[in-house]
């Protein structure tokens, strides 16, 4: 059994910054890529960012320049460094991860989701 839990989340204006965690515990051999997703009411879930084992990064257009992912290996924990947060950026945040459980097993193990919200 393996548990991602987000934290980080709150209240932020528009233009500042927020920095949201997601820790993975459980019976954890080895994890692969890591991704955050974001959810705002009545949209659809997109993917924000994402990191692979190596430390190679993607993100979307709408928050290139602005946003940056990290991990930190040895606490099993992905970062978003949200910077110059706009209105738009308001949604609950969802972290997700290839998890390998064994040697032979991985799966895709999400988070419950920490909120942000960008008063402007």
């Amino acid at each position: 059994q393996v548990q991602l839990v987000e934290s980080g989340g709150g209240l932020v204006q528009a233009g500042g910054s927020l920095r949201l965690s997601c820790a993975a515990s459980g019976s954890i051999y080895s994890i692969n890529a890591m991704r955050w997703y974001r959810q705002a009411p009545g949209k659809q879930r997109e993917l924000v960012a994402a990191i692979t084992s190596g430390g190679s990064t993607n993100y979307i257009d709408a928050v290139k320049g602005r946003f940056t992912i990290t991990r930190d290996n040895a606490q099993n924990t992905v970062y978003l460094q949200m910077n110059s947060q706009k209105p738009e950026d308001a949604a609950i945040y969802f972290c997700d991860g290839d998890i390998r459980v064994s040697a032979n097993y991985e799966y895709d193990y999400w988070g419950q989701g920490t909120q942000v919200t960008v008063s402007s």
